[in-house]
């Protein structure tokens, strides 16, 4: 990793590096040198940490998170918007925020901000979704980004989550922010059938334009099941998909599919394979089932990979 303490890029990053950078940039830079992942910085937990001990909140947050009661949702919510409040409302200190803008630079362009807790993406603990993540981010957002994002570690859902589970709530977090890929299609690959447990098969599921009308649920995937021996597809659904979201003016449009395109197939055979045997490169790599996001756009790229939590 590098020397920097607040940022790393995911070339220097590796696995080893979980506590600096969190579950989603260790597994991100360890993918880097081997995969197509698209290019970007880490803003290291040490930046989050920096910036809660000199704008002196620090002390007012773990006040807050003092008063806890699990079995009260209505004072988490009232504890969790007091301290995005903190958070948000309080300047990134000027050597910090000069070493983003300066980082941000070199990749140029519509960016993902997205979080990375250092008990993200591990098996035992699934914060899939608790934190949050933003699309289509340009240099003027940026920072508010960056700071809604650290503000997102303290969500209701994620201290719930980290009370029930018995995780500390100390700053652990830091920040991917990664070039976005205006995709054609988009999807998930899990490594084993999560419904089965058969190990010897890959779901595919996929869509138009970006990922997020999967995680939404606007969308209906086309779902593919996959021989991981033959790489042949054993049973195919391909389901209509009325709307697609894209990006346009760099900002997520949802759009309405002409009824034959609705109908079509996402993927065709030689990019089904690409996938299948990408994903199947990543399981080899891990030495376990997982769970892995990409996008098309010219070319496959991953966009992130994670272990199977749900078998």
């Amino acid at each position: 990793m590098s020397k920097n303490p607040h940022i790393s890029w995911l070339k220097d990053i590796r696995k080893k590096d979980i506590s600096s950078v969190g579950g989603k940039a260790a597994n991100l830079g360890e993918l880097y040198s081997k995969f197509p992942i698209p290019d970007g910085f880490c803003i290291n937990v040490r930046a989050f940490e920096t910036f809660l001990e000199e704008v002196s909140i620090y002390g007012k947050i773990s006040a807050l998170l003092k008063k806890i009661d699990v079995n009260k949702s209505g004072k988490i919510q009232s504890i969790s918007k007091n301290i995005s409040k903190l958070i948000t409302k309080s300047k990134i200190p000027k050597e910090i925020e000069a070493e983003i803008v300066k980082n941000y630079e070199k990749v140029k362009g519509f960016v993902a901000v997205r979080s990375s807790a250092t008990a993200e993406d591990l098996e035992e603990a699934s914060f899939a979704g608790q934190q949050a993540t933003f699309l289509n981010v340009t240099g003027k957002d940026l920072i508010k980004s960056v700071k809604e994002c650290w503000a997102s570690y303290y969500s209701a859902r994620a201290i719930t989550y980290r009370e029930t589970k018995h995780f500390s709530h100390e700053p652990k977090m830091a920040v991917v922010v990664q070039q976005m890929v205006n995709a054609e299609k988009s999807g998930v690959t899990f490594t084993i059938n999560p419904v089965t447990k058969n190990k010897n098969e890959l779901i595919i599921e996929a869509v138009f334009g970006l990922g997020e009308s999967i995680v939404s649920g606007m969308v209906t995937p086309d779902h593919f099941v996959v021989d991981k021996k033959t790489i042949s597809i054993k049973e195919e659904t391909i389901n209509e998909k009325k709307t697609a979201i894209i990006m346009e003016k760099g900002k997520n449009k949802n759009v309405k599919l002409s009824s034959k395109k609705a109908n079509s197939k996402t993927l065709n055979s030689k990019e089904l394979k690409e996938i299948a045997n990408e994903s199947i490169k990543i399981e080899k790599y891990y030495k376990k089932p997982m769970d892995i996001e990409w996008a098309i756009k010219d070319k496959l790229y991953i966009l992130q990979a994670r272990p199977v939590t749900t078998i």
